[in-house]
């Protein structure tokens, strides 16, 4: 069966990807449209096209450099470069949940970490949190910038890990999906949310980290596996009915509702978060 597994991703057409991004907007959409966990009072499509609009710029950049991901992994795969080669794994599938793991850690949860650490970068990633109505759409929206940040980090982590073009295909439909799963506007019974969130990242617990006052937003910064912020000690809780989307310096709908706003928040005056 692996095998198998492993043959599709390694051929994947686009179509297919295309069907995995859009094909889980749109079930997630049906979901939190009829069980939401939060009834927002806002124009959900109007909310949608700032958001697509962001998914559009992610997959046109990704598109361009998209050779720079297949000659990374290639190479590596030629040139037995990479964690996955040097540990000598014949287990097919303990192979393929080790390579998951590590690109979850290097290419989601490393990149994460360090936007929010690091001034210049948190600029770009700050777009994502000035969501302030945060559903399945809000998992994609990315200023043009930190799509680059993320490609960079993507292209790091194919190279320290090793992963073939498989490995990349299976990873980036995990990512795509985990990720839409975790920031929709569904409301699950808290002891399957909680039982969820010891293996992979739940959607009570990576809303924490959309909530518009530190310490939450420098936390739970995971995308697949929930591991790593417990590992790293960034793992918090807090009850869902207190939370409050957004981030503090970008609360008013026109810095946050508004497209050439969103582009041009890089470039503004830096502000500094609450605590």
């Amino acid at each position: 069966m692996i095998t198998e597994i492993i043959h599709y991703f390694e051929t994947i057409p686009p179509s297919h990807r295309s069907i995995i991004l859009f094909g889980g907007i749109a079930f997630f959409w049906i979901i939190e449209s009829g069980i939401p966990l939060f009834k927002f009072q806002y124009n959900k499509i109007h909310h949608a096209l700032i958001n697509l609009f962001f998914t559009f710029t992610t997959i046109l950049i990704n598109f361009s450099l998209a050779f720079i991901l297949f000659k990374s992994a290639a190479w590596v795969t030629q040139e037995n470069i990479g964690i996955i080669h040097w540990l000598h794994i014949d287990n097919l599938w303990i192979k393929a949940i080790i390579g998951l793991m590590l690109m979850d850690l290097i290419g989601a949860y490393s990149a994460h970490y360090v936007q929010h650490k690091t001034k210049s970068l948190w600029r770009f990633h700050l777009i994502h949190h000035t969501d302030t109505w945060i559903d399945t759409t809000s998992a994609n929206r990315h200023h043009p910038g930190e799509s680059v940040i993320r490609f960079i980090f993507t292209t790091a982590a194919i190279i320290i890990v090793g992963a073939p073009v498989w490995m990349f295909f299976m990873y980036q439909s995990f990512s795509v999906l985990l990720s839409q799963f975790n920031h929709a506007n569904m409301k699950m019974p808290k002891s399957l949310d909680k039982i969820i969130s010891y293996f992979i990242v739940s959607p009570d617990m990576h809303k924490i980290h959309h909530h518009y006052m530190l310490p939450y937003t420098d936390s739970n910064y995971g995308n697949i596996f929930s591991i790593w912020d417990r590992l790293f000690g960034t793992f918090m809780v807090m009850p869902r009915e207190e939370l409050i989307y957004g981030v503090d310096t970008h609360m008013k709908e026109e810095e946050n509702n508004k497209l050439l706003n969103l582009l041009a928040i890089p470039f503004q005056k830096y502000r500094d978060h609450q605590t």
